[in-house]
């Protein structure tokens, strides 16, 4: 009886790590940048994802962290100041199937991009926004950006900025994204879950990633994730659970009608008093991205992290599919030059 051989399938490929997602080229940030840390984060959970290397797109505008696609092993382009958004719109449209990413920071993508940011969210494409927020212009040398806190003394600003800043979780919401989420450089684990949950949603997220700027702007978000405050300071939100915060979990928040409270723990309030985490809803959501407050006032809220909203309505591509498949079934193929002659025009004798 002659032995069976079975054959080893040609197309099969070894499963991606996180080494196959890092390129040859020299990282060019300052050392100790909050950039290292995202950058380490997507390439470890790229693999996670299933996605092949060239089914994926990182696609950036101006500013530090737009060097991104030069240190991911995927394709990738570094676009112009604040158009990044416009690419991967175009980009998309015209390959749904593709996995793309969009790199950018709080002055590229709030600033001169800020107008295709919200356009893109309302649009709905099934993409993925990361931007890094150091709340300063670093790759210029320090320049107040739209997210610096007012009164910020910078080379752009030397008494002061009086400029309010954006509040981007509060922008992208009213901008109709269907999922928001934020994040820190300093929290590999957590974010890491949100990078995950960003790309299994499908339509545009955003995904602010707080980024420290050791330069120009070190410390920034110091009491968000330094041991002696962050637990005091931040607020993880996590779906069907009670808003608990505090070193010993021992203070939480419960909605006075339609009014947050602060409330210690076991001075006459229980979990089951407090507010219970849906991200589905769309008006709590908008309270939470209002948990905005000034770190160094009393009486502050906790700044919250996590998904704060996700929900899902069609994409732009999958209703720009439908179109022409309906098109195409009650008026067959086109006629270019009786597109292009329009409805108006006049014959000249």
């Amino acid at each position: 009886m002659s032995e069976v051989i079975t054959p080893i399938a040609e197309n099969i490929k070894p499963a991606l790590t996180a080494k196959d997602f890092v390129t040859d080229q020299e990282v060019r940030w300052c050392p100790g940048c909050g950039d290292y840390s995202i950058l380490k984060q997507v390439q470890t959970i790229l693999p996670q994802t299933g996605i092949p290397r060239e089914n994926i797109v990182i696609i950036s505008g101006i500013g530090c962290s737009s060097r991104f696609p030069y240190y991911m092993n995927t394709y990738g382009m570094h676009s112009i100041h604040g158009r990044a958004t416009a690419v991967a719109s175009g980009l998309k449209a015209s390959r749904p199937e593709l996995s793309i990413w969009i790199v950018t920071g709080d002055g590229d993508g709030l600033s001169i991009g800020g107008n295709h940011t919200i356009h893109l969210l309302r649009r709905n494409f099934n993409v993925n926004i990361l931007l890094f927020n150091n709340q300063i212009y670093g790759l210029t040398k320090g320049q107040y950006s739209p997210t610096s806190e007012v009164h910020k003394v910078t080379k752009s600003t030397p008494t002061g900025s009086i400029d309010h800043p954006f509040n981007p979780m509060a922008l992208a919401l009213g901008a109709d994204a269907t999922f928001i989420a934020r994040s820190m450089d300093r929290d590999p684990k957590h974010l890491q879950q949100m990078l995950l949950r960003a790309n299994g949603h499908h339509g545009a997220s955003f995904l602010e990633i707080y980024q420290n700027c050791n330069i120009f702007n070190d410390g920034a978000f110091e009491i968000f994730t330094e041991k002696s405050s962050k637990a005091a300071e931040i607020l993880i939100l996590e779906q069907g659970k009670p808003l608990v915060y505090g070193a010993n979990k021992d203070k939480g928040i419960r909605l006075d009608g339609y009014k947050p409270q602060l409330v210690d723990l076991g001075a006459g309030f229980s979990e089951g008093d407090l507010w219970i985490h849906d991200e589905t809803d769309f008006y709590k959501a908008q309270m939470l991205t209002r948990f905005f407050d000034d770190p160094s006032q009393p009486g502050h809220t906790p700044r919250p992290f996590g998904v704060f909203y996700a929900n899902e309505r069609p994409t732009y591509e999958d209703e720009m599919e439908l179109q022409i498949k309906e098109v195409l079934a009650t008026k067959g193929k086109g006629n270019l030059d009786k597109l292009l002659s329009g409805k108006e025009t006049w014959t000249i004798e």
